[in-house]
């Protein structure tokens, strides 16, 4: 297995207290059956696998009755010793101090946004060399880019996906958050990096084109700094296809996915699958289970 070049140590929590008591997405459903055993094993399997692809796995108690304290990717975004810390919807607000503990304890600087914008960490910025593809709408919002930018040093890609809508075609407000809703809350549900550019060849991001605004589809397809990979919107929100951690050789995705399954596989990366359908309950996966701690 090759050194991995992306992705090198991940932060991890657990499932101990993963439920849909609050349904702060549009996978969670309050009542519906929900295993946390089950939970449990796969998020155990999640690290197996990334530590199997030569990531080096930091794990952590999960917060103390946080239903989805088990998702650390959006408790910041990471480069060099800095972190820039999270502003959660209200059901997870209570992980945002345990998740400054904690980074602060791993040595990072830590920096905060005001109180009234929101950000959700890597689960809606995801790193590409030098840029960072970030979600606005939902769950982050334009001043979190630029604090991404200010702080971090990040060129940020500004990206809207497409709204859920009721029956008359009308955007959904979340009843549980109050906020926006989207199949495409987060942009790590959109959007994947399988490989950074460098001098030598161009990145690879594989990307969903449905989940995005037509204006926003124009951008992704007019940048030159890295290829694509189209995702089908069937695999993407079937499965999360797109919410997947590569060490630049090596991807852990989602298992039911086999049209990028075979396209990253097809541009010389292997791939492991996973099962993680107690995890999809709560609208997270292998991408959401880990924040990188290496940027």
């Amino acid at each position: 297995m090759q050194e991995p070049v992306i992705n090198k140590t991940v932060l991890m929590s657990g499932a101990d207290f993963m439920s849909n008591k609050s349904p702060i997405n549009p996978y969670m459903h309050q009542g519906e059956p929900f295993n946390r055993q089950e939970a449990m094993r796969e998020h155990s399997a999640i690290q197996k696998a990334l530590e199997d692809a030569g990531i080096k796995v930091t794990k952590v108690d999960p917060p103390s009755d946080c239903q989805d304290g088990i998702f650390t990717a959006n408790w910041a975004l990471t480069r060099g010793n800095k972190a820039l810390m999270s502003h959660l919807p209200n059901a997870r607000q209570a992980e945002e101090a345990y998740a400054r503990q904690i980074l602060e304890d791993l040595g990072k600087e830590i920096y905060v946004l005001p109180d009234d914008v929101r950000f959700s960490g890597q689960g809606d910025a995801l790193p590409c060399g030098d840029y960072v593809f970030a979600g606005t709408g939902y769950r982050t919002d334009p001043a979190a880019h630029t604090a991404i930018s200010e702080i971090l040093g990040y060129k940020v890609i500004p990206l809207q996906t497409i709204p859920a809508r009721d029956a008359n075609g009308t955007p959904v407000i979340n009843q549980a958050s109050g906020w926006p809703d989207s199949d495409f809350y987060d942009i790590d549900l959109a959007i994947a990096i399988l490989r950074w550019p460098t001098l030598e060849q161009k990145g690879l991001v594989a990307w969903c084109p449905e989940a995005f605004e037509p204006a926003c589809q124009a951008t992704m397809r007019s940048l030159d700094f890295v290829d694509l990979i189209e995702v089908p919107l069937q695999e993407a929100v079937g499965v999360s296809a797109c919410n997947l951690v590569s060490s630049g050789y090596h991807v852990v995705m989602n298992a039911g996915a086999p049209v990028l399954q075979a396209a990253i596989e097809n541009a010389g990366l292997t791939v492991t699958t996973l099962s993680n359908t107690e995890l999809a309950k709560n609208g997270g996966s292998v991408r959401c289970c880990s924040v990188t701690l290496d940027n």
